[in-house]
């Protein structure tokens, strides 16, 4: 019904962009549209949280052990039900965008329904053709395969819908920005409404990553923020994108400039959402994230987002004539200079992520040899270039639009920079064991910090979300660099009653306990670690055997303070009573997602701030 519901729409959104007017059925069929797919998607819920193994979905992802909270997050924690959950947002998107655009160009609202529609068709067939969702079992087995043990968290149960509403949200904005082109309508009015969608995508999104971070951090038990996993970075890529299309869209607001690179950015960004649906669902990357191995799954995607690109671009071609009198002389000392240079600085950061996560697909292809891409090489390629984007994002916000003049201003940059240099300075002489690019990344980091503090006291508190998220990021980057450089990990074998030493502490395994729990057996290791001065910590980590399917898991135990975490892991060593133990002492991880958080709340708070740069 979903589906005839898309092509009526379709159609009738064809007949009133000729009419140039709204078919009020459209607003009726929009609504049946979404409130069908509330009912698929309900109703899968309904036969996971009562074990309906006749449902093929159920019967692979679920079994009757399972907690009631699994159950239900099991919905979306595999291939099909996750599509219909992209689905769901396609439809509440659309129908949050016609209620929410009623004063916009008429023929501007059909065009943009007509091309969410041809999204939405494809997914529909996508979802009916090779992954539904509501596939009969016969005969009905007796009991479910399970969930993925490692996919039973409660951050990842909220991790998967969080993000989806960041990738779909793009959708929405491609769409837009397509029907605005034809309609030539990339103006002010037209980004003072998009950048509403640009900033629920980005936000979104950020938090997406954030709660997908703390769960690789904590669960697989490899003891850091960001490890550059394939699928992180397919999360990552639109990330970038939207940031720089949120800061062009800040631009074309206010000096209609930077239209075509909005328009480029806005298919980009859906581009790249697509392209990370199809590397997760083919088969093609090997990641604990990915949801399907099936090549043709894969190849569906792949000729949509080619037919959906082929369409863009070929619109973008023939529809965007910028007039000459588009071309405007803008000043080098002025904000949208600063935004232009962080976006080519951005888009270099996506090129490095998207060929570190490319270049191993294609090279196993060519040659048959596979090869891993890992930090060191973002880091050689990403870091030196970081430098000089902190110090475009230090200097950019404080400079005016058009034409910085003020003398002051300037002077008062140039004295933060050198106290900023000089307190890294100091750093390098105290610690010792950090290099040069340290050092300047360092100083550019704390640069962004000092300036970013400065403007909490500033007059203008309509920027105050703006100002908010600067300063989470110039935190982050501060916090990300401390917990690199001050970081320490040991990794030996210990059995019952015996001790190793790491620096000053004394880690010492002193019984373990088993316990059954509803659908696993635990092993909790019971750990304690004596520092210098006599201080002893307890540590509960533990390993988890699932009963369905049969899975051994590590679960870390935290301490966390506001300056450091300790970070202890133990796993099994088979056939031995030794265990492998892993412990990190990892400095201001608290502070990386507390920042993460306040870049965030920023964008929420602009949604809300309609007060727009003066």
């Amino acid at each position: 019904m979903g589906l005839i519901a898309s092509v009526l729409i379709f159609f009738l959104s064809l007949k009133s962009y000729k009419l140039k007017t709204i078919d009020q059925q459209i607003f009726l069929i929009s609504f049946l549209q979404l409130f069908f797919v509330v009912i698929s998607f309900t109703s899968l819920i309904v036969c996971f949280i009562i074990s309906d193994f006749s449902n093929e979905t159920v019967f692979n992802n679920s079994h009757t052990n399972k907690p009631i909270f699994y159950k239900i997050s099991g919905t979306w924690g595999n291939h099909e039900g996750s599509l219909l959950l992209w689905l769901l947002v396609l439809t509440l998107f659309l129908f949050l965008f016609l209620i929410n655009s009623k004063n916009e160009l008429k023929k501007y609202r059909v065009l943009t329904v007509t091309f969410q529609q041809v999204i939405i068709i494809g997914f529909f067939i996508f979802v009916l053709a090779t992954s539904n969702p509501f596939n009969f079992l016969f005969p009905i087995p007796i009991e479910g395969l399970g969930l993925n043990p490692i996919l039973q968290d409660p951050a990842l149960a909220i991790h998967p819908p969080i993000l989806y509403v960041g990738y779909v949200g793009s959708s929405l904005i491609f769409s837009a920005t397509l029907a605005a082109v034809i309609e030539n309508y990339i103006s002010k009015d037209w980004a003072k409404n998009i950048k509403i969608w640009v900033l629920i995508s980005w936000i979104f999104l950020t938090v997406g990553i954030m709660v997908g971070s703390i769960w690789a951090y904590y669960e697989l038990g490899w003891g850091g923020f960001w490890f550059w996993d394939p699928v992180e970075n397919v999360s990552l890529m639109p990330w970038f994108c939207l940031t720089a299309l949120l800061h062009c869209v800040l631009v074309l607001e206010k000096r209609e400039l930077l239209k075509s690179w909005t328009i480029i950015l806005s298919i980009a960004t859906f581009t790249l959402s697509m392209c990370g649906t199809f590397l997760v669902r083919s088969g093609v990357l090997n990641s604990v994230h990915t949801f399907a191995n099936d090549p043709s799954r894969g190849i569906f995607i792949l000729c949509f987002l080619f037919f959906l690109i082929t369409i863009s671009l070929i619109i973008f071609f023939i529809f965007n004539k910028e007039k000459q009198n588009d071309y405007i002389k803008i000043n080098f000392f002025s904000k949208e200079v600063s935004i232009i240079v962080n976006n080519w600085f951005l888009m270099y950061f996506l090129s490095v992520v998207l060929v570190g996560t490319l270049y191993p697909i294609f090279l196993e292809v060519l040659t048959d040899h596979k090869v891993s891409v890992g930090p060191p090489f973002y880091n050689k390629l990403i870091v030196p270039f970081l430098i000089f984007f902190l110090l475009f994002m230090s200097v950019g916000p404080n400079l005016k639009w058009i034409k910085e003049n003020d003398i002051a201003n300037k002077f008062q940059l140039i004295a933060f920079f050198f106290i900023s240099l000089t307190i890294s300075s100091l750093i390098y002489l105290e610690i010792g064991k950090i290099n040069l690019i340290n050092t300047l990344l360092i100083a550019a980091s704390l640069y962004l910090f000092i300036v970013t503090i400065k403007d909490f006291f500033s007059k203008e508190l309509h920027n105050f979300p703006k100002k908010l998220s600067h300063f989470g990021f110039s935190l982050f980057i501060l916090s990300i660099l401390f917990n690199g450089i001050f970081s320490s990990e040991a990794i030996f074998n210990l059995k019952v009653g015996e001790k190793f030493t790491f620096k000053n502490e004394k880690i010492f395994l002193k019984s373990l306990v088993k316990k059954q729990k509803e659908n696993y057996q635990s092993v909790i290791g019971h750990f304690t670690i004596e520092d210098d001065k006599k201080n002893i910590s307890l540590f509960k980590p533990e390993l988890r055997i699932y009963d369905q399917p049969i899975v051994v898991t590590s679960e870390a135990d935290i301490k966390t303070t506001l300056f450091k975490d300790k970070f202890l892991v133990m796993n099994k060593i088979k056939g031995n009573e030794y265990f492998n133990v892993r412990y990190q002492v990892k400095p201001f991880m608290i502070w990386i997602w507390i920042s993460t958080m306040l870049i965030a709340i920023g964008g929420f708070l602009s949604l809300y701030y309609r007060v727009y740069e003066k």
